[in-house]
């Protein structure tokens, strides 16, 4: 064979990756939260769709109190193409997609929820577009076609996601209509060399894909009509919208912060407000130093309320933890709490005006409180 020839076959052999020993060229992955009654129905639909293809399904389940796992698992006793990766103590889509895409050993990886809002009926078009070799991921979009959003989502979820979708646009600065979608097919060489870069928090995991790459991503979009979930609830919520909006502040910053340091700094702004506030109250009552003392403490006993809710979910500390993390964390926050008294005291008492002395003492010990807390307390 001549020279020119073996570079032509060993460029094929790169665009066009090989099964797996085991014949399986393409994974599924199926991120599930209490879908027990969604997953036999999900495997037959795959098993129609994909039929003459050699593949697998992972299912990535959270731990769900439904016996979504178990289910699974029955499945899989029967149907070697059927895997279960239980997850205790890590909740999340976005960080179950990037376990079960590492887990799989094929060449392409398709995400779709087991709830059947996702039409499967267009995996064998993904997978045959990423065989060609000039496409590294293919989307099925939701804004291609006019029915795309007509049945899956309420009215206002329909507005939110057109919001999301537009802010993840101008956040990327790509071409792709549907950044956001849950339903996509990728080689998984793509997801290999950014997973280490990828937040494992959150639902909008095929957005922080596109935006991990050092090299732009070739993207072909599909449509379809998202449909109504055939049973189970939504897991779709206001705090589901805060990570989004903390992973795309994360990604505009080029990974300088992370999202559970945005959601740290908003949780942080509410405690200047909780702060404030009980400085206003007792301010005229007592010497400052001791008003400012008492507002601190106050605003730092709301800080690690609200944090231990929503910035560390997934660390949530509960019971007899919940009480020994507060003391861990007011002492860790001591130091400061001292910057804080002492630099709003010395301010008010050159006469600064409270309101600035307050917010100027509180503004001193954040950045301390966010490392120290991060380490010591979740």
């Amino acid at each position: 064979m001549s020279e020119p020839a073996l570079a032509d076959d060993m460029t094929a052999s790169r665009a066009r990756p090989q099964p797996a020993a085991s014949g399986c060229e393409l994974t599924v992955v199926a991120p599930t939260f209490n879908e027990r009654a969604n997953v036999a129905r999900l495997v037959e639909k795959l098993d129609a769709a994909l039929d003459g293809v050699g593949w697998e399904l992972i299912v990535v389940d959270d731990d769900s109190p439904d016996g979504t796992a178990a289910a699974v698992k029955d499945i899989a006793a029967v149907d070697r193409r059927v895997r279960c990766l239980r997850r205790v103590g890590r909740r999340g889509l976005a960080g179950a997609v990037i376990e079960g895409a590492l887990a799989s050993a094929s060449p392409f990886v398709a995400v779709i929820d087991a709830d059947m809002q996702h039409d499967e009926t267009l995996l064998p078009q993904m997978l045959n577009t990423l065989r060609g070799g000039d496409v590294d991921l293919v989307v099925g979009s939701r804004y291609l076609e006019a029915a795309g959003l007509e049945k899956g989502l309420s009215p206002i979820r329909k507005l939110g996601s057109q919001a999301a979708t537009a802010l993840a646009r101008k956040a990327l600065k790509a071409e792709v209509s549907d950044p956001v979608s849950g339903f996509f097919m990728i080689r998984r060489e793509c997801v290999d060399r950014v997973a280490a870069k990828l937040q494992p928090s959150g639902f909008k995991i095929l957005f922080d894909i596109i935006a991990s790459q050092d090299q732009p991503l070739r993207v072909r979009e599909l449509p379809y009509a998202f449909q109504a979930r055939e049973a189970g609830e939504s897991k779709m919520g206001g705090r589901v919208a805060l990570e989004y909006l903390g992973l795309v502040l994360a990604k505009l910053s080029g990974d300088l912060i992370s999202p559970r340091m945005v959601f740290f700094g908003l949780v942080g702004a509410s405690g200047l407000v909780v702060h404030m506030v009980a400085l206003w109250a007792v301010q005229a009552a007592l010497p400052f130093a001791w008003a400012q003392g008492l507002a601190a403490v106050t605003a730092m006993t709301s800080n690690y309320v609200v944090n231990n809710l929503v910035t560390y979910r997934d660390r949530r500390l509960k019971g007899w933890r919940l009480l020994t993390g507060y003391l861990r964390f007011c002492l860790l926050c001591s130091v400061g709490l001292a910057a804080n008294v002492a630099v709003g005291a010395e301010l008010h008492a050159h006469g600064v005006a409270w309101p600035l002395a307050g917010l100027a003492g509180a503004a001193c010990g954040a950045v301390w409180n966010y490392v120290s807390t991060y380490l010591g307390v979740w």
